[in-house]
Parts: structure tokens; sequence; C-alpha cells
């Protein structure tokens, strides 16, 4: 089968998969160490996935008012429903300010204070004094903050001669024998060929997998590649059934209208005209943390409080803060409502739904980016050449549920973790070991039979049922009935797979193989999260189940861990949420009741 595809070998000290946020930051921190450093990118890194990241990246920095890291760090455990690793919590936490100011010297245009400080504003989640007060925590840039950073990054990437592979998509990891990454085997759709890439470090930045629902504010990029390579190379992923929605996507359309809305002050309105937040959270209101939003708006939908002809959605106010404002702090916001639901934001409210925006599992790491793996009754194993980084990965610092502004920190501060490691283990230039060959024949198996597939089942169509199929029983609020309807349908489509017809046999710029390709991924990433859902009876974060209405924390205090297998079948573990500390500057922050 090798023969059948000429591959063309590059060599590495790393190859990092994914030009994100996360990616770049890892990519030129590695170039800037002396390590020789690929990226690949299946779409031109501008346009990667962090470009959408509207409201900012949280750091106690304390320009608006006292702020302390440990009172971000117990915001962000409680945010998580005490199922994220405190040890890594504190890491992101304490990391954040040097992060916030090492961007702002790479040249981030970050908004401005009358001072000339960066500007920060409120989020949902974030606090004062444990929980006391509301934060102003989270830098900004306008609400554009991904853009800034994303395109701050890129240059720096350059300036530091990192090299690209732009528009290849990653088909699969080379394992050797003994369970060690030696690399990635990638697409050039541009080209038509086929690349095999040796690498003593792989690093995994390929974000999230909210394309496995129907409504999503993901772009149509994020399908959950390194997900899919992960499940197919016979590791876990992580806490696969917490998957965050947004409480505010515009609706009809799923896109973004960042929480910074909320946190310069607009609010959600019902029907009846009630700021309906005041109920469901008397402290916090309308900046409580996003799984509480978002079930709250379903509630009120439920019970006939809905605005609109079918009373399915809900407003969201922002004409009372007036042009200046938004069109200073809100220019893009007032452009996407203007686009996307023919709104005017200075004079009427827009149309808003909660809507999937985030995945809070993915490949398990330790803080320094590892991937780790649960082996001989050690939870924290490490495999050798293999790292992720990002949305992909699951550190776990957003355990149940992210709070808002924290993954723009996440991508930054665990992408220069990644590369500090990276300098740590890797010699510049060393030799790589063989190849093993029969992994790179089965990745050359699989793609040559994707591509030759002539079954009866469009790839659009096998997508649309798992699409709908997600979006109808692993939603915001779950049953153990729901899902087990669910899995039957998702198996349905799994077993559709088999049988999948791809019209393009080309290598070009084929975009039926690309999508097939993509969809494969997507359906593992759907089945182990609906059934790592089905198999969690508690409610935690935002895993809220209607059967299991409390959280668990003796039985349930643990991550899941789950395998794929050849048939759909799904194999679950657990393992212990990291309860200690790294340093003695802050203590273990004991689970209590998660109110707003």
């Amino acid at each position: 089968m090798s023969n059948a595809y000429q591959l063309i070998e590059h060599n590495y000290d790393v190859v990092v998969v994914g030009a994100g946020g996360a990616g770049l930051r890892a990519t030129f921190g590695m170039a800037q160490k002396g390590l020789k450093t690929a990226c690949l990118t299946k779409v031109f890194p501008t346009r990667s996935h962090t470009v959408a990241a509207q409201g900012g990246m949280s750091a106690a920095l304390g320009n608006m008012g006292q702020d302390l890291w440990q009172w971000h760090m117990y915001d962000t455990v409680k945010g998580s429903d005490w199922l994220g690793d405190q040890d890594a919590i504190e890491y992101m936490c304490r990391e954040a300010m040097p992060a916030v100011i090492e961007l702002e010297h790479y040249g981030v245009p970050f908004s401005r204070t009358e001072e000339g400080k960066i500007y920060q504003r409120p989020f949902g989640g974030m606090t004062t004094n444990y929980g006391e007060g509301t934060a102003q925590r989270t830098c900004a840039a306008a609400d554009r903050t991904g853009h800034a950073i994303l395109h701050t990054l890129y240059q720096q990437a350059l300036r530091h001669d990192a090299e690209f592979f732009i528009e290849y998509f990653a088909l699969d990891l080379i394992m050797d024998d003994s369970g060690a990454c030696r690399g990635v085997v990638a697409w050039d759709l541009a080209e038509g060929t086929l690349h095999l890439f040796r690498a003593h470090q792989t690093v995994l930045a390929t974000g999230g997998y909210g394309r496995s629902y129907f409504s999503a504010t993901s772009a149509h990029t994020c399908t959950g590649d390194g997900n899919g390579m992960v499940l197919r190379a016979g590791l876990p992923l992580q806490d696969m059934e917490f998957t965050q929605f947004h409480p505010t996507g515009i609706y009809g359309s799923g896109c973004l209208m960042t929480e910074g809305c909320r946190g310069e002050g607009g609010y959600l309105t019902n029907s009846n005209g009630d700021r309906f937040m005041e109920r469901y959270a008397p402290n916090a209101k309308d900046l409580a943390s996003r799984d509480v939003v978002s079930r709250s708006m379903t509630i009120e939908i439920r019970e006939g409080r809905g605005v609109g002809e079918h009373k399915d959605h809900i407003y969201l106010h922002l004409e009372h803060l007036g042009a200046d404002v938004i069109n200073e702090r809100l220019p893009g916001i007032a452009e996407t409502a203007r686009i996307f639901a023919g709104v005017d934001v200075t004079k009427e409210p827009a149309p808003v739904l909660p809507t999937v925006h985030y995945n809070m599992g993915g490949i398990p790491t330790n803080y320094h980016g590892e991937v780790v793996v649960l082996k001989d009754g050690n939870p924290d194993t490490v495999i050798p050449g293999l790292m992720a980084i990002g949305e992909a990965a699951c550190v776990s610092v957003h355990g149940a549920n992210r709070l808002g502004s924290n993954s723009l920190l996440d991508i930054v501060v665990f992408g220069r973790a990644a590369a500090i490691r990276c300098a740590e283990l890797v010699r510049p230039n060393s030799a790589h070991p063989a190849t093993p060959q029969p992994a790179v024949d089965k990745i050359l198996a699989r793609f040559d039979g994707l591509r030759n597939a002539k079954g009866e089942n469009p790839t659009a169509g096998l997508r649309m049922r798992m699409q709908r199929t997600m979006q109808n029983h692993a939603a915001v609020f779950r049953t153990g009935e729901s899902m087990a309807e669910g899995i039957k349908l998702l198996e349905e489509v799994h077993a559709g797979f088999d049988h999948i017809g791809v019209t393009d046999r080309s290598l070009v710029w084929n975009s039926d193989l690309v999508e097939t390709l993509e969809l494969d991924n997507l359906l593992g990433c759907a089945m182990v999260s609906i059934k790592s859902a089905i198999n969690r009876p508690e409610s935690r974060g935002a895993h809220a189940r209607e059967d299991y209405p409390d959280r668990d924390d003796e039985g349930w205090m643990k991550h899941t861990l789950a395998w794929l297998g050849p048939k759909s079948e799904v194999t679950i573990d657990y393992r212990p949420v990291h309860t200690y500390t790294l340093t003695n500057e802050v203590d273990y922050i004991p689970p209590k009741k998660r109110t707003y």
C-alpha cells in the first residue's frame, strides 16, 4: 500500500498541528528556543478559529480595581464545578499576568484606560474576594481580542523563522510499537501530495469539535481532527460529556454575541420584558456562568416566556448603552447583529439563543502540555513524543464548565508551557529513530479506502443526521432516556459511515474527501461524548441531567476517560481530579454548592 502513494519526507525537532492561538504560541516559542519547528494547518493561520474570539483574556492585573490571581483561581475552580485540576488551574492563573504583558510587548493592540493601562471588563463568574464582588479581569481589544492576538502571534512566528505548511490536512499520528509518537502524515490539499513529518514532539492544537452539533458558534473547520487522530491511535479522550452552550448565539445563525455585551452592561429579557436572570442568579444576574445563564434561558422558553413568533428565543438588550459606547467597545457585535439578525443594536434588542460554543473535554494532558494516560494504575503516565494544547486538550483547567475569557488565557499559557517543555526534552537536530512502516501503511490504507469509497451514503447526509442527533439528544438539558435514543441514532450513523460514498477521487482540492475525513473525526468525538454523558448519573457544570439533578461529589468528582473501538463501542474508565496545588501560595479549594 505504501507504494500507491509517494510520500514526501520531512525531519523536524517539533511539528505543531494547528495554527490557532495555541498552535502559534507554541510554534513561535519553540522556534525562538532554537528548535527546528514546522506548523501544519488546514486553513491559513489567521483564518483559524481563534480569530472569532471576541470578549477578551482574563488576568488579575488589577487595572480597574483590586484583584488577585488567587481570586481568579477560586472563580475558575468554582466555575469548573470542582472538576478542574487545581494544580493546572493554579499554574494558569499565576501565569496569566505575565502572559498578557508578554502579548502586549509582542504587539497586541489592547484597548486602554484613560491612564493608558490595558482596559479590563467584567465577565461571567469572575469575582473579587472569593465571590463577594464583581471583578473587571478580562483584558480586551474592543470585541476583536482573538483577532488581535492571532495576527500578533502569526507575525511573531514568522519573525522567528518557523516553517508553515499551509492548507495541509493532518491524517493520523505515526505511533510505534512502544506507544511513542514519531510524527504525523499529512495531505497537501493544493498540490495533492502526501507528506510524512518525523518529529521528536508532535503537538496537537487542532481546536474543538463544535461542528458535531447542528447549531454552533464554531467555524465549519472545528471538526475535532486531533481528537479523532488520538482515538484512532488507541488513546482515550477525557471529559467529553461536557459541552458548553454559549447563552447568546444569534437566533437562526448561531453567530456569537460575546459575553462582553453583558460585561459592558447588556441584559436579557423574556416576552414579559422581565430581566429574568435576577430570579436565577440574584447576585451575578446576567453575569452568572455560561451554563447557568443557558439553562435559565432554556427554562424561560420552555415555560412559554420566549420571544418572537414561535416564542423560541430571548432578547439581548444593548440599546441603553448608547451608540458611542457600542461603537467604541462592541463595534464587531453591532456589525454581526446587523448582518445576521438585521438588527441595529443601538436601537433595538438582538434575538439570541443558547448555542454550542466550547468543548471542555479533549486529549488528557498535564500542565506542561504532555499527553497522559491511565497505565499500570498511574493516571499521569506520559505518552512519549505527543503533546496537546488549546481546546483540543483537556488539562483540565475548565473542568465541567469554562468561564468566559479563560479560553484565550488557556491557549497562550499552555502554548507557552508546551514550548518550554519541548526545549527541555528535545536536543536540536538530533537523529530520528526509524519510522514504523506498519503504522504508515495503516494510515495510507485508511486514506485510500475513504478516497475510493463507493457506498450509497453521501457525507453531507450522514453529517446532518449526526448533528441533529447531538443537538436533540445531548443538549442543554439531558435525560438517560433521551441520550439512549441519541446513542441508537448515532450508532446507525456510524454504521452508515461504512457505506459512505466519495464521488471525487482527485487529490487536489478535493472538498468531498476533506469533509469525509472530518466527518470521521466528528463521529468519533460525538460517540464518546454522548456515551460518556449517559454514564455520568449526576448534574455538574454543563452536564445537566433532569433525571439526576444534583451534583454527586462522593461518587463522581472524577474525570471520564473514553476509548473508541472499531465498531463504535466505547470503553470508559476514570481518573481522579488533581486536588493538590503546586505552591504554598494557595490552598486546596474544597467543593461547596455553586451559586451565583
